[in-house]
């Protein structure tokens, strides 16, 4: 039987998407998943959805809750980590509001800049920590690792965990393709890409059309009149994807992270001297902490609804983590774009 271990599983959305993947893979469906969380009320929800989900799909995993560490980490083929050290409050709240007084402004705080930095200070300590349990407990499992900041995280992690595998996981390649291939009116089965790069400063290398005949369309070209004209939609939260667009025109390739992560990215877009760049590319400061602000009002309906009777919506997600699992486990073939040190993959 292979055993999951979910390390941070009281974020109970995200823990709802992985496990339903999990369970709708092929040759996972009796897999052992270990949820494990620091809050207790949080973990209790979490399990409660998983043998909902179990319920609606009629699963039958063996699913077990721990407030140890180690003991949903013992023996495990795999690892999934979904935690955020600090939380928002007050450490999300303090990424932003220091940083403010000083006139600099963010949008996400995430990856790097103040925000990611500090976050990075205070995340790589516990990742050493879980990947220390992981060389007592299941020396030979794979990390799935999704926390950010992903690149920092990482490159942390190659460096003070040099015999760990692992592989930081993001949902941006395959969100953002399924998003172009709306704006292009294309079905997002019929786009196939490269992508490289790190995690939220990748730019897809290809980006084609597969017709019916077989024939391969190049599809950039179709992309760069889209940013001339402006005739594009919405990204993720309904925000503006100005910023993106605008840097296809500069750089002839699109980045695959939101135009409001990647905002603060570069030196273009966000100065404090011309406010009138906010209102022309619609950049959304302090997007990350009104994010969390409503997902904290809406918690106790949400929670409500996801520990209710009867049966739930139970789709796949767009997340790798149970394909790369049903690929390694069961012998699915799949290809993935995953963080890992660059030791010669991109040249």
């Amino acid at each position: 039987m292979v055993k999951i271990a979910i390390i941070g599983a009281g974020s109970t959305v995200f823990m709802k998407n992985i496990v339903t993947d999990i369970v709708l893979e092929p040759g996972l469906e009796t897999a052992h998943i270990a949820l494990h969380d620091i809050d207790e009320a949080r973990l209790a929800t979490s399990e409660k959805v998983a043998h909902r989900i179990c319920q609606t799909t009629h699963t039958a995993p063996t699913i077990s809750a721990s407030l140890n560490r180690r003991e949903a980490l013992q023996d495990a083929d795999f690892v999934i980590t979904m935690i955020q050290v600090g939380g928002y409050h007050p450490a999300t709240l303090i990424d932003f509001d220091i940083p403010k007084k000083y006139g600099l402004r963010q949008t996400i705080g995430d990856t790097l800049g103040v925000g990611g930095i500090m976050r990075g200070l205070r995340t790589v300590p516990v990742l050493r920590q879980i990947a220390d349990d992981m060389a007592d407990c299941c020396p030979d499992a794979l990390l799935l690792q999704y926390v950010n900041p992903m690149a920092i995280n990482c490159l942390a992690l190659s460096k003070l965990a040099p015999q760990l595998n692992y592989v930081g996981l993001c949902h941006s390649v395959q969100g953002t393709a399924i998003d172009l291939a709306r704006d292009l009116g294309e079905k997002p089965e019929t786009i196939d890409y490269d992508c490289a790069g790190i995690n939220h400063v990748a730019f897809y290398t290809r980006f084609e059309k597969r017709h019916a005949d077989g024939r391969m369309e190049d599809l950039y070209p179709r992309l760069k009149q889209l940013a001339q004209s402006r005739e594009y939609g919405r990204g993720w939260e309904d925000c503006a994807n100005h910023v993106r667009y605008e840097m296809l025109s500069r750089l002839g390739y699109f980045v695959t992270e939101s135009s409001e992560h990647f905002a603060e990215y570069t030196p273009y877009f966000i100065k404090g001297n011309k406010p009138q760049l906010i209102d022309k590319y619609e950049i959304p400061l302090d997007e990350y902490p009104r994010r969390c602000e409503a997902q904290i009002a809406d918690w106790e309906a949400q929670a409500a609804a996801l520990t209710g009777d009867g049966d739930m919506l139970c789709e796949k997600s767009v997340e790798y983590a149970a394909r790369i699992i049903a690929a390694m486990a069961v012998g699915k073939s799949d290809k993935i774009h995953g963080n890992v040190a660059n030791r010669g993959l991109i040249g």
